[in-house]
């Protein structure tokens, strides 16, 4: 499937991911996501992308969900964990800002694999992605 990225866009979602972890029983990169055209909606389009099929465990979320840990400045926080939180505020800031139908999917079980994306101005699959180890 071909498409077009917002090139511009890209650029300041990867600047924004740059250096952010997430933090689970494991830390993990936060990465840039991008799909084709979202015309079977954002769902739809991000389970074809990743050729998800049988019995595998899909969860969706509120978008902000998954940003109200992560930006949430605890007391007993160190200068890189509060870095940590401003940058993921700034990311939130960002998706929201240049993304419509924002939605956060949490796909798998014990090792899950999490995207939170959206639509783009030319109507394509943009975000982020990540991964939490919960057992």
């Amino acid at each position: 499937m071909k498409f077009e990225k917002d090139k511009e866009l890209g650029r300041q979602i990867e600047a924004a991911c740059e250096g952010l972890s997430y933090r689970s029983e494991t830390d993990a990169a936060i990465l840039p996501f991008y799909g084709g055209k979202a015309e079977d909606g954002v769902r739809e389009t991000l389970l074809k992308e990743l050729g998800t099929e049988g019995n595998i465990t899909i969860v969706e979320r509120e978008f902000k969900e998954f940003f109200a840990k992560a930006t949430k400045i605890q007391k007993w926080y160190g200068v890189r964990e509060r870095e940590n939180a401003r940058g993921f505020a700034g990311l939130r800031v960002l998706l929201e800002t240049n993304l419509s139908d924002l939605k956060m999917f949490r796909i798998g079980k014990i090792q899950i694999d999490i995207y939170a994306v959206g639509i783009d101005r030319k109507g394509n699959l943009a975000g982020i992605r990540t991964m939490a180890v919960e057992t």
